[in-house]
């Protein structure tokens, strides 16, 4: 046994993702308490026998257990806050400690990790931060994904507020575990599966199918629009959307050669803020946000919306736990009832990361 150094000691999480007590897992693997305390807590590295032992009783792998991580190991921030004193939440993304600024309009519910002063080195919570999952997406439901998830499993989810394009840049620069995508153009019948592959990611990646959700055009409750047609053939100031996100090839259908509008929304949300505000007259969004905003709403297309995460993170116990959640009834329940949205079987897809060579490999719900 051995002070560890280059190891990322993941045996917690993943007894916590079994529901395991410590005095269930050291009975199954054949070691004591004591020992398997010290092993969770860094203070001892196990033999490669225990390592073997522990990996069989929690039904994952040795390198699943006790990754090997690079020798940096200073915080990193996702993006630089725009000011100091600075919020933030810390997550474990490959083995690095990635600080985010907290950002109020995530609908993530989750106390601060610590305040970064500009010239102090920036403390982080490692246990903390390796029980974090964090969600770029769109989704305006997201906040009951992370309600959710919070209840059912020993992790925490942070969600930031993304397109989807920019979601998928954050997951292909290791700095978010899961990228909420709708990229599909309605002319296709593959989903967003195509828009992936054409997206060129260095690495597989597990699609997992989430909902279906109408996608159309928000408009002030003052304006009857009852077709297409009508939206581009009426006088109306759009609020847009932003290139990267799947609304804005909504956007581009229905307004054609028309000139791009000028003011650009951040997300969804936005959207109805803008018409409601009086700001602007019509935008497109999801049924979902205009609803709940009592702005009338004329819907385009239904769209596929996916979550996306590397291949590699598929023997994380916090992405296995997000798996369960999403089948859960608790969570199907709730998602249900929202309007706009229709559930699709839970599905996981392996595409791969050359273009045009997918492996879809189905796990039904």
């Amino acid at each position: 046994m051995s002070t560890p150094n280059t190891k990322l000691n993941r045996v917690k999480e993943h007894r916590l993702a079994k529901g395991k007590s410590q005095v269930d897992l050291a009975q199954t693997a054949g070691i004591s308490r004591a020992g398997l305390s010290a092993i969770e807590i860094h203070r001892l590295v196990p033999s490669v026998s225990t390592a073997l032992a522990l990996a069989k009783a929690l039904q994952t792998t040795v390198e699943a257990l006790f990754e090997q991580v690079p020798s940096e190991t200073e915080p990193v921030w996702a993006c630089s806050p725009p000011t100091f004193p600075s919020r933030f939440w810390a997550a474990d993304v490959l083995g690095r400690a990635i600080l985010y600024p907290v950002e109020s309009a995530s609908g993530t519910f989750v106390r601060h990790d610590g305040v970064a002063r500009e010239s102090d080195p920036v403390p982080v919570a490692r246990d903390a931060a390796r029980r974090t999952l964090v969600v770029a997406t769109c989704d305006p439901a997201a906040g009951y994904l992370a309600l959710e998830y919070g209840r059912q499993t020993p992790f925490r989810m942070i969600v930031l507020r993304r397109s989807s394009r920019d979601a998928l840049g954050l997951i292909k620069q290791g700095l978010a575990h899961v990228a909420g995508v709708h990229l599909a153009e309605s002319v296709t019948s593959a989903g967003n599966q195509q828009a992936i592959e054409q997206e060129s990611l260095p690495f597989d990646v597990q699609l997992f199918a989430m909902a279906k959700w109408e996608e159309g055009v928000a408009h002030s409750p003052g304006i009857k629009l009852r077709s297409v047609r009508q939206a581009t053939n009426t006088r109306l100031r759009w609020i847009g959307r932003s290139q990267g996100a799947g609304a804005r090839r909504c956007q581009d259908e229905v307004l054609g050669s028309r000139r791009s509008p000028r003011h650009i929304a951040s997300d969804h949300g936005d959207v109805v803020a803008s018409i409601r505000s009086g700001f602007a007259d019509a935008g497109i969004c999801v049924r979902m946000v205009a609803e709940e905003a009592h702005v009338n709403f004329l819907n385009i297309r239904e769209e596929d919306y996916d979550l996306c995460f590397p291949s590699s993170y598929a023997d994380d116990p916090r992405l296995a736990a997000l798996v369960d959640v999403v089948r859960s009834p608790q969570y199907r329940e709730t998602i249900a009832d929202l309007p706009g949205y229709q559930l699709r079987p839970a599905d996981l897809h392996t595409v791969r990361a050359s273009a045009g060579a997918t492996r879809s490999n189905h796990e039904n719900d």
